[in-house]
């Protein structure tokens, strides 16, 4: 799971009203003038924390003429606590592996890039790309934050795609993207190459 979807899901969380109207609709279905009244709240409020937590796909609604019914949605609250589980111990995993298998990285090296350092062509093989992804995103700083085209532009000195190129390095959590601005993840954050079969 994108790292943009766990963070949707734990900011939809982090609001103790829209905590309670979970634990409500765990009880059963409610309409919204039902949860406003347990909860004290006007309609609007109860209206706009439901489209934070539909937005998340914590709940779903249903229209019954004019009133619309809210209920769980327990496959994508317990989807998305999972994979932030996953996400955070996925690194103890990391480090019972054995070392990086250098040689093949050396190699994609010499297949995949010229002499000059471009690219010639974007590997096919995930475990390639993602040894030609993390090659590239070394180059940049740590700590900056970069507009969509300052990458392009440092993409494009490596490969024309610089689009695709952008893509997986979102893709992959090499990067952070955020109101058009984008910054390196910590490398623990990387999508390792050395982890894939």
């Amino acid at each position: 799971m994108q790292l943009e979807k766990i963070v949707a899901y734990h900011k939809a969380l982090a609001d103790p009203t829209r905590l309670r109207m979970l634990l409500l609709l765990s009880q059963r279905e409610l309409h919204g003038q039902a949860l406003a009244e347990k909860l004290n709240l006007s309609q609007p409020t109860v209206t706009h924390h439901a489209s934070k937590l539909r937005e998340a796909a914590l709940i779903k609604e249903r229209r019954e003429k004019n009133t619309v019914f809210f209920s769980l949605n327990p496959y994508f609250i317990r989807e998305h606590a999972q994979a932030s589980v996953d996400f955070i111990f996925r690194q103890e995993e990391v480090a019972d592996m054995s070392d990086v298998n250098e040689t093949l990285k050396a190699s994609v090296m010499r297949n995949f890039f010229s002499k000059d350092g471009r690219l010639r062509q974007i590997p096919a093989q995930y475990k390639k790309k993602l040894i030609v992804l993390g090659h590239l995103v070394e180059q940049l700083e740590f700590g900056r934050k970069y507009t969509e085209k300052e990458i392009n532009a440092f993409i494009q000195n490596y490969h024309e795609d610089f689009a695709t190129i952008r893509r997986e390095f979102i893709m992959h959590q090499f990067m952070y993207r955020e109101d058009g601005i984008y910054e390196l993840n910590p490398k623990e954050m990387w999508t390792r190459w050395d982890q894939v079969n």
